[in-house]
């Protein structure tokens, strides 16, 4: 790469932030996935020529700018946002599909891939198990974006995350034995077996180690403090301290980070954070989150666009096939023996498998002298594109036709009820206003006022007994009452401590007693 000085590679990445975070502005407007809309834009902008953008596309696509970001600079903090806040409580409800995901069909999927594309496309030992490492590792970051826009069951999609999470270790683990060690290992036989067996435990078993000491660590220590700035950078320091150290030692970074966010955020939290603190830190990184997703897939649409499928049609066609299936097989087989677990969800678990970012950026860190790396390219690239773009796009229709998304029960009529009657309270302000302003009798205004007000009526007694009926509709309407009034009581504070009517240390802990309301609220519900 070309000597570019410090002051360039801020502008270009300033600018990929503001093409990132426009991208992801209109899809939240438009209430589309944004991680997909980043992922065709930047496949867009990669394949037509913008002069002005050409400076951008040369650097981003530079493989080790582009491993850095994803694997260094982003990773561990999506994957430290995501751990911190799942509760223990959902992890142990689900630990069975979890775990039967995690590791079952991880390996699995790892098995069938491997010896498939070894059987199927001719590659060698290496080359077929590295890409199927690349393979076994899921994303989840498009899939829960679209379950969070249509509104589906909290208990699914706390096994896809959960699956992710661990999965992605499991995945980078396996990428790295294959890459680094196998040829080394069947040359060794029986013997090599064994080693590579142990290496698998050890990089594992060290993540998890050094993930536990930190979180706990770490933990152990905001509970000295009350400052949830300062604690906010301890979070970021145990999110990438955690990872370093775990890569450093030759440990399983991913792990680690996973495993000392679920400590910090559980464990850190039951004992040494106040819900101001809380509130503070998740709001913290899921800025963070939302900033490094734009820009991973953004970048992602980039990178695809690197490579040249002139005549490697049919290789991509196959391995798209072959991960499919294995996919599939991986999920069925792996969830077998789980009670409890509806078909449908199997479904929306396989179809939702997602590949994306870990897995270009770990292809792109094989070294050039690596044999085969130009067909793991092609193919890996070509997979994750179909994977975000056409599996991402149909997660929703599936959702339909599996009537996964459908609303509770009494949702509908009291939507329709609540419709209603805002119609008619609008209606009511604004004869109010028309009279006014054009001199309009009460005579005149009373009769078309009262026949609105009697429709109001009507409504206010259909929907006590849609209260009685469906008692959760009321709570639902007291909750944002509530939420409402308390940040209608953050900005009174806020007033008098403008106009100089109480001091900022009284407002500070009115303020915190607010939010703490808010936290409480938030978890009820």
């Amino acid at each position: 790469m070309e000597d570019i000085d410090m002051h360039h590679i801020f502008e270009l990445g300033l600018t990929l932030i503001m093409i990132a975070a426009g991208i992801t502005a209109i899809s939240k407007k438009l209430k589309q996935p944004y991680p997909i809309a980043l992922v065709i834009v930047g496949t867009i902008i990669g394949l037509v020529n913008i002069p002005a953008l050409s400076p951008l596309k040369d650097f981003i696509t530079e493989g080790e700018v582009f491993n850095f970001v994803i694997i260094t600079l982003f990773l561990p903090a999506l994957l430290g946002e995501a751990a911190l806040k799942l509760p223990f409580s959902h992890l142990k409800e689900n630990k069975g599909p979890i775990l039967a995901l995690a590791f079952g069909a991880t390996l699995l999927s790892f098995l069938i891939v491997g010896f498939s594309t070894i059987w199927l496309l001719d590659f060698s030992i290496p080359t077929a198990f590295v890409f199927a490492a690349l393979m076994s590792a899921t994303d989840p970051v498009s899939v829960i974006s679209i379950f969070k826009s249509v509104g589906v069951n909290k208990r699914l999609a706390t096994v896809i995350e959960g699956e992710s999470l661990f999965n992605d270790g499991l995945a980078v683990v396996l990428f790295k034995i294959s890459a680094f060690y196998l040829l080394t290992y069947i040359d060794l036989g029986a013997v090599g077996i064994g080693y590579g067996l142990w290496e698998f435990i050890k990089v594992i078993s060290l993540g998890l180690i050094i993930g536990g000491a930190l979180g706990y660590g770490f933990s152990k220590l905001t509970s000295y403090f009350d400052d949830y700035p300062l604690e906010i950078i301890f979070s970021v320091l145990l999110f990438y301290g955690s990872f370093l150290l775990a890569e450093a030692v030759h440990a399983s970074g991913v792990i680690a980070v996973v495993v000392a966010a679920l400590i910090f955020g559980n464990y850190g939290a039951s004992i040494g954070m106040s819900p101001t603190t809380k509130l503070n830190i998740n709001n913290f990184w899921e800025v963070a989150a939302l900033l490094a997703n734009s820009v991973v897939f953004l970048m992602v649409g980039l990178e695809i666009t690197k490579i040249n499928l002139a005549d490697k049609w049919g290789l991509v066609f196959l391995a798209i096939l072959i991960v499919l299936i294995a996919r599939s097989m991986a999920v069925y087989l792996s969830l077998l023996f789980t009670r409890n677990f509806p078909t449908p969800w199997k479904h929306v678990i396989n179809w939702g498998g997602l590949k994306g970012s870990l897995s270009i950026a770990l292809v792109l860190s094989l070294s050039h002298e690596f044999t085969g790396r130009e067909d793991i390219l092609i193919v890996a690239f070509s997979v994750v594109l179909f994977s975000l773009i056409f599996q991402g796009i149909s997660i929703r229709p599936l959702l339909s036709v599996l009537g996964l998304n459908k609303k509770e029960e009494g949702d509908k009529e009291y939507e329709e009820l609540i419709a209603r009657g805002h119609r008619f309270e609008t209606a009511i302000n604004e004869i109010h206003t028309v009279k006014k302003n054009l001199f309009i009798t009460e005579t005149a205004a009373k009769e078309v006022i009262t026949e609105y007000e009697q429709e109001l009526s009507v409504l206010q007694s259909k929907m006590e007994q849609l209260f009685k009926k469906y008692p959760s509709l009321k709570e639902k309407q007291q909750s944002i009452l509530q939420k409402h009034a308390l940040y209608a009581q953050h900005e009174a504070i806020e007033k008098l401590v403008k106009e100089d009517i109480i001091s900022n240390e009284v407002a500070e802990l009115e303020h915190n007693l607010i939010t703490d309301k808010i936290v409480e609220l938030e978890d009820l519900h």
